[in-house]
C-alpha cells in the first residue's frame, strides 16, 4: 500500500515538474506576426542545405514563428518578389494571419522591399541582411564586361541545379537579371521605384558617443547617422551588415571564404565580401560592422566560420526578441 502511494506521488511529482517546464518555455521572440526569412541570389532550401542554417530552430526556441519560402535564385527582383508575394497571400490565409515579418538576405532584402511597395497591407516589417541597397562593386565589374556572357552561362547552370535540388524544375532563371539586379546603376533606378526605408543621405562614419559621464566614460557606436526612415506605410525597417577580414575572420574548412577572399578585393573598402558597408544601410541600422562574411551573416557553409567571427544565429534571435517589444 506504501509502495503504490509512494509511486502516485512520484507520478504526480513528474507531471508538476514536467507543467513547470512547460510554463517556463522561452516566448521572449513569441513576435505578433509570422516570420518569413527571405533567402538571395543563389539561394535555396533543399534536404542537403538549409540557406538559413540553424536559424529557423533557434527562432523557434524563443517562440518565434518562421517560414523559408523558395523563390527564384536567379533572377529580378520584381520576379523573385511576385512568387514571394504569392507565398504570403497563401501563408497568411493557411494561418489566418494578416501580416508578415520579412527577414531577407542579401537579394531577398531588396525582394522584400518589392512585396511591401505594393502589398503593404501584408508587411508588418521588413529587415534587410548585407542587401545591396546601393548595388555591389563586384556586379559592376560582372556587368557589360567581357566576363558577362561566361557569368551568365556559368549562372544558368548553376540555377538550372539548384532549382532541380530545391524540387522548382520548372524555376524561372534569368542571371542576366540578377546582374542588373544587384549593380550599382540599376539599384539606384530600383531605389527610385521603391524609395521606402533607404538611406537617402551620404554614407557617413560611424561616430563614436560616451553615454556614460565624463568621470566613466562608456563610448559606444552611433550607427543612426546612417539610418533610413524607420517606418512607412504602416511598415517597421531595420538593417544590419558584417564586415569582413580574410586574415581574422576565415576558416581553412570553409571554401566560401576563399572565394570571399578574392571578391573582397572588388567590393571595395569595408565590405563582407561582397557588399559594401556603405551599400547596406536600410531604416534603423541596427549594425553594420558585425564581423564575417556574406556567408557567415546566413551561418553558411553550415556553420563554418572563423574564430573571431561574430556567430550569426545569436542576431536572429535578438531581433526576434526586437520585433517582439516592438508589437511586430
Amino acid at each position: 500500500m506504501k509502495l503504490k502511494n509512494l509511486s502516485m506521488i512520484f507520478a504526480f511529482s513528474v507531471c508538476a515538474l514536467m507543467a513547470s517546464f512547460s510554463s517556463q518555455a522561452d516566448t521572449s521572440g513569441k513576435t505578433q506576426h509570422p516570420i518569413v526569412l527571405v533567402h538571395g541570389h543563389a539561394g535555396f532550401d533543399s534536404i542537403l542545405a538549409d540557406y538559413f542554417y540553424g536559424v529557423k530552430n533557434a527562432l523557434n526556441g524563443v517562440g518565434a514563428v518562421a517560414y523559408t519560402p523558395q523563390v527564384p535564385g536567379w533572377n529580378t527582383d520584381e520576379v523573385r518578389g511576385e512568387v514571394l508575394l504569392a507565398y504570403i497571400e497563401d501563408l497568411l490565409a493557411t494561418l489566418g494571419a494578416s501580416k508578415v515579418n520579412l527577414i531577407g538576405h542579401s537579394q531577398g532584402g531588396s525582394t522584400s522591399r518589392y512585396v511591401a511597395a505594393v502589398r503593404p497591407d501584408l508587411v508588418a516589417s521588413i529587415t534587410t541582411i548585407a542587401t545591396p541597397h546601393f548595388g555591389s562593386p563586384v556586379a559592376d565589374q560582372i556587368k557589360d564586361s567581357p566576363l558577362e556572357g561566361f557569368a551568365v552561362t556559368l549562372g544558368n547552370a548553376i540555377a538550372t541545379f539548384e532549382a532541380i535540388l530545391a524540387g522548382e524544375p520548372n524555376q524561372a532563371v534569368d542571371t542576366l537579371g540578377t546582374i542588373r539586379a544587384l549593380n550599382t546603376q540599376d539599384a539606384l533606378l530600383y531605389n527610385a521605384k521603391y524609395p521606402q526605408g533607404v538611406r537617402s543621405t551620404t554614407c557617413k562614419t560611424v561616430p563614436s558617443v560616451n553615454v556614460g559621464r565624463w568621470w566613466w566614460p562608456k563610448y559606444v557606436k552611433d550607427y543612426s547617422v546612417n539610418d533610413g526612415a524607420h517606418s512607412s506605410n504602416g511598415i517597421q525597417y531595420y538593417s544590419w551588415s558584417a564586415n569582413y577580414s580574410p586574415l581574422f575572420n576565415s576558416n581553412v574548412l570553409d571554401p566560401a571564404d576563399a572565394v570571399m577572399a578574392i571578391t573582397s578585393l572588388m567590393a571595395g573598402s569595408d565590405n563582407d565580401g561582397l557588399v559594401p558597408r556603405c551599400s547596406t544601410h536600410f531604416g534603423k541600422v541596427i549594425r553594420d560592422d558585425y564581423t564575417g562574411n556574406h556567408a557567415d551573416e546566413i551561418n553558411g557553409m553550415f556553420g563554418l566560420r572563423g574564430l573571431w567571427t561574430t556567430s550569426p544565429v545569436p542576431l536572429y534571435v535578438e531581433h526576434a526578441r526586437r520585433l517582439k517589444n516592438a508589437g511586430l
